[in-house]
């Protein structure tokens, strides 16, 4: 079953095909009554003051606020909870812990690795950036370089 609110993204067709396929029933709350969905509200209410607290922890312009949710989801997701007897989303959903030695601060200097086409010795083999989370599909710890 889904609740949500009866925001278009739930209650489109492909949604409803989507429900049906699935065996899956969906109820929608009143309008503006939050307090139905009290659990969704309050986890969003989280996200969104996580990611606030990244974009301004990095000096970033809101045009990045989209990496800031996604990196705060990424790690909300690997975060212990007590709900969930110490261990994390990413652990009930892949039966394994995370891994945590690849975490980076968020908005922090990092050197991407550049191969330019010009073949000289001394030209930089790096690019100056900002960190901006972890890409998405990619397994723990196999993405770096």
């Amino acid at each position: 079953m889904v609740r949500s609110d009866i925001g278009s993204e739930f209650t489109s067709g492909d949604m409803k095909t989507f429900y049906g396929e699935h065996g899956i029933l969906g109820q929608s709350s009143c309008v503006d009554t939050p307090q139905e969905n009290r659990r969704v509200e309050r986890k969003h209410r989280h996200i969104l003051n996580v990611t606030r607290a990244l974009r301004f922890q990095a000096n970033l312009p809101i045009q990045f606020w989209g990496e800031c949710v996604l990196t705060t989801a990424y790690l909300t997701n690997r975060t212990p909870s007590k709900l969930l007897k110490g261990r994390s989303p990413h652990e009930i959903l892949f039966d394994c812990k995370p891994s945590y030695s690849d975490k980076q601060v968020f908005g922090t200097l990092c050197f991407a690795r550049y191969d330019p086409r010009v073949k000289d010795k001394f030209v930089s083999g790096s690019k100056r950036c900002i960190f901006l989370g972890y890409p998405f599909g990619k397994r723990d710890g196999k993405y770096m370089t």
